[in-house]
């Protein structure tokens, strides 16, 4: 039999534990509860009150700059050039918009919270620019003589622009969509973008190559602002342009346009 000594020891143990099992579950209901009444008060704030959001108020429109930062690319080990690949120059032409939409300058949209949806543009170089720009400092990284300006051509073999380069690369923009649905804790972004390359030797006034890729990409963030959307468009057009360049294809015919011999 316990003597009373300890018998009480372990009572005031036993109310101890208690205690604080209490105090947990109170902390948790707190946390809780303050969970649902900031959900409450955003959504009373959102429906109540006309023009209230948790985002500043909307503009008539997202402007975004898409660009392409060739640092980051890992040029594949068939496409590098070296030796005479590297004596004639390649010239590359602005991408064809051929896009099926009614708005050629809108490349997207964000879904805002009250379910409105507001359009998303280019803010200072249109997609088709930034494109070719990209095109241009991926094969310049990848120790191609490369053209500074870039041509304008329609993709077809009859009207290559002379005296621009011994090669000359164009393409289109065949869908190019940059969406986002913001939320009250987090912004679902996705990007879609499905690009044609298109290889010319414009020595021989012939199309040496036709291909196309698509790439996607999507994120969840906490933050919305135009510079995330921005980004977020950046890294999708830097998957794309080296999707373009993958494989073993467009490297052989580079060489086949470059270097006459391998005829």
């Amino acid at each position: 039999m316990s003597s009373p000594a300890a018998a009480a020891k372990k009572i005031n143990k036993n109310l101890t534990e208690m205690s604080r099992s209490v105090c947990s579950r109170k902390a948790t209901m707190k946390k809780n509860f303050l969970t649902v009444l900031k959900i409450f008060v955003l959504i009373a704030l959102m429906t109540l009150i006309p023009g209230v959001s948790i985002h500043a108020a909307a503009p008539g429109q997202y402007k975004i700059d898409m660009q392409y930062d060739s640092a980051k690319a890992a040029i594949p080990a068939q496409l590098k050039a070296g030796g005479r690949m590297q004596r004639s120059v390649i010239a590359v032409a602005e991408f064809a918009d051929l896009r099926p939409v009614d708005d050629q300058k809108a490349i997207g949209w964000v879904k805002e919270l009250d379910g409105s949806k507001v359009g998303v543009f280019p803010k200072t170089v249109a997609p088709t620019r930034a494109v070719a720009d990209g095109i241009r400092d991926y094969l310049k990284k990848a120790g191609y003589q490369v053209a500074d300006k870039i041509v304008a051509w329609d993709l077809k073999e009859g009207s290559l622009p002379a005296g621009s380069g011994k090669v000359i690369i164009g393409g289109s923009i065949d869908e190019l969509d940059i969406t986002c649905w913001t939320g009250v804790f987090s912004n679902d972004y996705k990007i879609n973008m499905k690009f044609s390359l298109v290889v010319a030797d414009a020595a021989r006034g012939k199309i040496l190559y036709k291909g196309n890729v698509s790439a996607s990409a999507s994120r969840t963030d906490t933050s919305f602002s135009e510079g995330q959307l921005g980004h977020e468009a950046s890294v999708a057009l830097a998957d794309a342009i080296g999707r373009l360049f993958e494989g073993k294809t467009v490297a052989e015919k580079l060489k086949e346009a470059i270097i006459p011999s391998s005829r």
